[in-house]
């Protein structure tokens, strides 16, 4: 490959991953693979096209020894300049007769699940801040590695 191929790849390279991807994927690893809600994951991403729409996704990775087969979830919101939390509230479906309905490998379990139903539309501009708390009756969650939000911007 000669020197000027090189820079023509390099400069491509470099303009595709400079454009916008309507994606915004976040992942907290847990400390001790346990969820606590002493410190809540957070999120936070900015929104400029408020025509669009988007997939929200929660991700949810565990150990098999995770002992339960959903986990519910708070999911708390605050809109651009607002100092009033949302709050909502999720029952996540992880295994149903017996086996783990996410991607595995080992004693390893990765979900990715759709939180609603239909595309959501972020009605202001602006920079969203989201904290996700488990709402088990245990604390901590044990056999969690990590949590995290995915937004994927509908074309």
């Amino acid at each position: 490959m000669s020197f000027k191929q090189l820079i023509v790849i390099a400069s491509l390279l470099m303009f595709v991953s400079c454009t916008e991807t309507g994606l915004y994927e976040k992942v907290v690893f847990l400390k001790g693979n346990e969820w606590s809600n002493a410190e809540p994951p957070g999120f936070n991403f900015d929104i400029k096209d408020t025509s669009a729409n988007y997939l929200v996704y929660f991700l949810f990775r565990h150990a098999d020894a995770y002992e339960y087969n959903n986990v519910w979830i708070k999911l708390n919101s605050k809109l651009p300049g607002d100092s009033v939390a949302r709050s909502e509230r999720f029952d996540i479906l992880l295994a149903a007769n017996g086996r783990w309905l996410g991607s595995g490998m080992d004693d390893i379990f990765d979900h990715r699940v759709l939180l609603y139903k239909d595309p959501v539309r972020f009605i202001q501009p602006g920079n969203y801040t989201i904290q996700i708390n488990h709402d088990m009756r245990v604390e901590p969650l044990n056999h969690v590695f990590n949590v995290g939000l995915r937004l994927e911007k509908l074309k």
